[in-house]
This record gives structure tokens, C-alpha cells and sequence, in this order.
């Protein structure tokens, strides 16, 4: 019996130390970090997988052709009409004289643009015709006008060019009025055709900013002016520049020749066009000056205002300046 108790004490004490330990491992943190050494990781599939590399290469999708045509040429064609009449009874208390007048232009421009070639025509028609009762028809507008250019592109603005120009009028021309200011009796002839007529060849560089700008500078110019009538110089003593007894007449000069085409606003256009011409072997006053106008106001899509005219000084025809201008309202078609 005294054996047995204190074997029992021994055991209580014993259990009593192990129940402390326990409590006191529940309450600490356990570190699954330092675990981790102990993982096993899985076996690898047995199976192989294969991933093929990626390639890329270009393929020509097959694709019909286009119905699409690539023009260089681009064309414009403007033609006007313009018609006035006026007419007064026999016994008007305020006068007048019945009249009637008829105008046309025609301007067709054509240009190919494929750089570094550039070509460019030009034709202009003017004619103008009037008749007052108890006179004879008079006309009020008579030119014509055929530029031709090519030119290949130096640099981005500059241009090496040559141009072939010709300039003359339809029909006769007479004056209606002596040197002394009065009425002449019968009017004398003082143009034709080709009297004056006047072929221009140039050569030299050409200035184009933008589309409607360009400047031309023809340092090696050759201009004929031709006068087939004979008989004009009676009337016209200095016979255009060209010597008495002959029908034409040739210059080598220096031209510049500047032109503006452009829309002021969406209805109006402004087309100017200044010449001048400095012959190599006569005097300075010798130099002749041109310009010509044409302004256009545009009323609806087929009524159109119209002002034109002309600046021009040549010592050849008239030691006075000369000019004209016409004031028209009519029909006026442009194409495109």
C-alpha cells in the first residue's frame, strides 16, 4: 500500500508537466516556411508536350482589278453669251437710238501635271459686236489668244520652261474718228488679221509658288510680228514695228510674263494675265507692257457678271497708252 502511493504521485506530477507543455505549443505560431523544405513536388507527365514555333509569312490575297483610270490632264472649258437691246419710238420725248449689241468669250484651259512634266494650253476668243439705227455694225471686242508651255521641274517651286505664243483679232478693225477728234466721213481701216499677228518663242525659267500664281521669266525670246496688209501703214504710219514693204518683223528680248487665276470668294473668279516685253537691241522706251482682265461674278449657275479689260503700252501702235473695258451681264456655261 505505502509502494503504491507514491508510484501514484509520481504519475500526477508526471501528467501535470506534460498538460503545461501542451498549452504552451498551442499558443506559438507555427513557421509553414520552414516546411516548405520538406515538400515533395509531383512527378512530370510522361506525356510530352510540343509547342511549334510560330512563323509568319506575307500572302497575295487575289483581288480583281479596279475599274480606276488615273488621269493627268486636267481640262476646264468656260464659254459666255451676253445680249443687250434697247429700242425708241420715232417720237420719245427723252431721244434715243434703237441698238443692239451681242458678246462671246470662250477660255479653254488644259493642263498635264505629271512630275517632274508640266504642259499647259490655253485658248481665249474674244468677239463683240454692236449696231446703232442709222449706222453700221461696229464690234466692241475682237482677240485671239493661243499660249502653249512645257516645262520640267528644277526644285520644289522653280521650273525650266519653253512656251509657244500666238496673238491676233478675227476681222478688220476701222477708225471711226480723225486726228482731230471729229467724225470721220468714211472709217479707215487700221487692222486685220493677222495685221497685226504676233508669234512669240521663249525660253527661260519659270517661278510657280502654288496653283494660281506663276511667273515667267523668257530670257531667250524671239517675237514676229507680222502685218500681211500692205496698205495699213497709209493709215497706221507705224505700221506695228514692221518696215514698210515687208510683212513681218523679228525681235530677240527678254520677256516676263505673270499670271494669276483664282477664286476670290466662291462665286467670284479673277483671271490676270501682265507682259512685258524689253527687245535686246532697241531703246528701253521701246519696252511694251500688256495686261488683260477678266473678272467674273457669278449671279446663279448660269448668269454670271463679267468685267474685262485692257492696259497696254507699245510705242509700235500708239505713243499714247491704250486701254478698253466692258461691263456685261449674261449667260456664262463652265465645264467641268
Amino acid at each position: 500500500m505505502l509502494k503504491t502511493v507514491p508510484g501514484l504521485l509520481i504519475l500526477l506530477i508526471f501528467g501535470f508537466i506534460l498538460s503545461a507543455k501542451a498549452q504552451k505549443t498551442d499558443s506559438t505560431k507555427v513557421d509553414t516556411n520552414q516546411l516548405n523544405k520538406y515538400r515533395i513536388d509531383p512527378g512530370k507527365n510522361a506525356l510530352p508536350m510540343l509547342y511549334p514555333p510560330i512563323q509568319l509569312k506575307k500572302e497575295l490575297l487575289p483581288v480583281d482589278m479596279l475599274d480606276y483610270k488615273i488621269s493627268y490632264w486636267h481640262k476646264s472649258i468656260i464659254f459666255g453669251l451676253n445680249f443687250s437691246q434697247s429700242a425708241f419710238s420715232s417720237n420719245y420725248s427723252a431721244g434715243g437710238v434703237s441698238a443692239i449689241a451681242l458678246g462671246s468669250n470662250f477660255d479653254f484651259k488644259a493642263e498635264y501635271n505629271k512630275k517632274p512634266k508640266d504642259f499647259t494650253t490655253e485658248l481665249n476668243l474674244l468677239y463683240g459686236i454692236s449696231k446703232n439705227q442709222g449706222e453700221g455694225s461696229r464690234k466692241t471686242n475682237d482677240r485671239i489668244f493661243f499660249d502653249n508651255k512645257i516645262a520640267t521641274q528644277l526644285s520644289k517651286k522653280w521650273y525650266f520652261f519653253g512656251s509657244l505664243t500666238f496673238e491676233s483679232q478675227f476681222t478688220a478693225g476701222y477708225n471711226y474718228t480723225n486726228p482731230d477728234g471729229t467724225n470721220a466721213q468714211n472709217p479707215y481701216l487700221i487692222s486685220n488679221f493677222m495685221a497685226p499677228g504676233y508669234l512669240t518663242e521663249s525660253l527661260g525659267f519659270e517661278y510657280k509658288p502654288n496653283k494660281w500664281f506663276d511667273l515667267r521669266l523668257g530670257t531667250g525670246t524671239a517675237r514676229q510680228t507680222f502685218v500681211v496688209d500692205t496698205t495699213i501703214y497709209h493709215n497706221q504710219p507705224g505700221n506695228y514695228g514692221v518696215p514698210i514693204g515687208h510683212t513681218f518683223y523679228n525681235q530677240l528680248a527678254v520677256q516676263v510674263v505673270a499670271g494669276i487665276d483664282k477664286d476670290l470668294s466662291k462665286n467670284i473668279h479673277l483671271n490676270l494675265r501682265y507682259a512685258l516685253f524689253i527687245p535686246y537691241i532697241q531703246p528701253l522706251a521701246y519696252m511694251s507692257h500688256r495686261i488683260d482682265g477678266i473678272l467674273t461674278a457669278k449671279v446663279s449657275r448660269l448668269i454670271a457678271v463679267t468685267v474685262n479689260g485692257t492696259f497696254l503700252y507699245d510705242k509700235t501702235t500708239s505713243l499714247a497708252v491704250q486701254g478698253t473695258e466692258g461691263l456685261a451681264l449674261g449667260v456664262i456655261y463652265k465645264f467641268p
